[in-house]
């Protein structure tokens, strides 16, 4: 396992889009591992392949154990999303800048595991914005192409 470097806006790699993962092996339970390390290391919740610069449609996400710990989702497509909360949002590719996106607040997904079993992860909130987040990530979106405004970590604490 090992920490990889993330990659940052304006990266170019971070806006195409990845592709479908056809070769689930051991090449892929490496990718997995090391991007879940990269994540930690970098105290992030989710990790998408283009932000260590693989153009693979893999993601991990770990939202605390309330939301079930360290998820790893490859080939991952929305099925379902409803309502709707907007909130803050941060990247790991884009350190220092923060935006209030609005997202659904109940998100469906359907994805494979690392054997390429199907599995479904559902979740609300904090977990749903990652989901649409990290997904927008193998998509070629960042989180500043959909918020409403943007600012930095001093400026959020100066409003206080």
């Amino acid at each position: 396992m090992a920490i990889k470097i993330i990659v940052k806006d304006p990266d170019p790699v971070l806006r195409e889009k990845a592709v479908t993962v056809t070769k689930f092996n051991s090449n892929l339970h490496k990718l997995l591992d090391d991007m879940a390390d990269t994540m930690y290391d970098a105290e992030g919740v989710g990790l998408a392949a283009p932000q260590i610069g693989i153009l693979k449609r893999v993601v991990v996400m770990d939202c605390g154990d309330e939301h079930g710990g360290l998820i790893e989702m490859v080939n991952p497509e929305v099925i379902a999303s409803s309502g709707e909360q907007t909130g803050p949002e941060g990247c790991l590719s884009i350190p220092g800048l923060r935006g209030d996106v609005s997202r659904p607040m109940k998100v469906k997904a359907k994805a494979q595991d690392r054997n390429g079993n199907e599995i479904f992860v559902e979740g609300t909130e904090l977990l749903a914005r990652c989901i649409m987040h990290e997904i927008d990530h193998l998509n070629g979106v960042l989180f500043t192409d959909l918020a409403l405004k943007t600012y930095t970590g001093e400026e959020e604490e100066d409003s206080n």
